[in-house]
């Protein structure tokens, strides 16, 4: 039998604002990026308010990094410096390889009903590959398969793979994993995991247990927080649960179910220097991309 994954830290998502103004949940980003490499940002952008979101994110750069967005709800008009445009809409994904740079700008649009639901999640590179020409793999919802499971989970394979399924992502350095589980009333799921790998959970609806672990458990949130696993060991929406090393992530839902975001990927284990959209390994390499972005010079490849 698998031996699970403890739960090393369960973090609450923190509003915050971007782009021009854009409201939204960031969960992981702002501590350690040592925490969850190879990952460094997860942002929740789900608004049933127009206001908070039709500002978007207009032109700015990336380097040395991938960003992941994925959609539930709405749509996201994106354009770059390579001429690529397009609308990522409702079930879709967007997997940008920044490489050694790129300009590029997302313009969210609600659906009839004012919802822009989705999330963001930076990929770091290793010094291997910051340097790299960009590259897009756009995923639309009905490239995605949907593995159902003999308890009834239901489990969208985006990228990794699940009961001899593989996902349309393909090719990523730090082998990752990227999967949409939803789990029904009282059902419970289990996922080998690699060892070594950054594992986590981040539930976006429902509320279930992870792991068995009832234990005490606290996480840091400005070091006012306190999270009693003892006294109610569910974890609920815009709740991410991060676990230590082991064999397998198991999770148990209750009420009406449950749904999280279940991502891994292989730690780089590289020195990290890290200012807004663009991240290195020095800060050298840093103050060159920002000269460069001045100077005209910042994208090198022309796609």
């Amino acid at each position: 039998m698998s031996e699970n994954r403890r739960i090393r830290k369960v973090i609450t998502a923190r509003p915050t604002t971007e782009g021009a103004g854009v409201h939204l949940n960031r969960v992981i980003g702002f501590g350690d990026p040592e925490l969850t490499d190879p990952f460094l940002l997860l942002d929740d952008f789900r608004s049933d308010t127009p206001e908070h979101y039709r500002k978007g994110f207009p032109w700015h750069p990336h380097r040395g990094i991938e960003t992941i967005t994925y959609v539930l709800a709405g749509e996201v008009e994106h354009g770059d410096s390579t001429g690529n445009s397009g609308v990522i809409s409702a079930g879709d994904v967007q997997w940008m390889t920044a490489g050694s740079g790129i300009m590029h700008q997302e313009m969210p649009a609600g659906d009839p009903q004012g919802r822009m639901y989705g999330f963001q999640l930076w990929a770091n590179l290793p010094a291997s590959h910051k340097m790299m020409d960009p590259r897009y793999q756009g995923i639309t919802a009905a490239e995605i398969p949907e593995v159902t499971d003999a308890g009834g989970n239901k489990v969208k394979v985006i990228c990794g793979e699940v009961d001899g399924v593989r996902g349309p992502v393909q090719d990523i350095v730090t082998d990752p994993a990227y999967l949409d589980v939803t789990i029904p009333p009282g059902g419970t799921f289990t996922r080998l995991t690699p060892a070594g790998h950054t594992v986590f959970a981040y539930v976006i609806d429902g509320r279930g247990a992870f792991c068995q672990q009832q234990d005490p458990y606290s996480y840091e949130l400005e070091g006012a927080n306190y999270f009693d696993m003892a006294r109610d060991p569910l974890i609920g929406n815009r709740h991410l649960v991060l676990f230590e090393d082991g064999e397998q992530v198991a999770a148990r839902a209750e009420g009406e179910g449950m749904r999280f975001l279940l991502i891994s990927g292989k730690p780089i284990r590289e020195p990290v220097a890290w200012y807004g959209p663009i991240v290195m390994n020095t800060r050298q390499e840093l103050q060159t991309a920002f000269e460069e972005l001045q100077a005209g010079t910042f994208i090198k490849s022309k796609g």
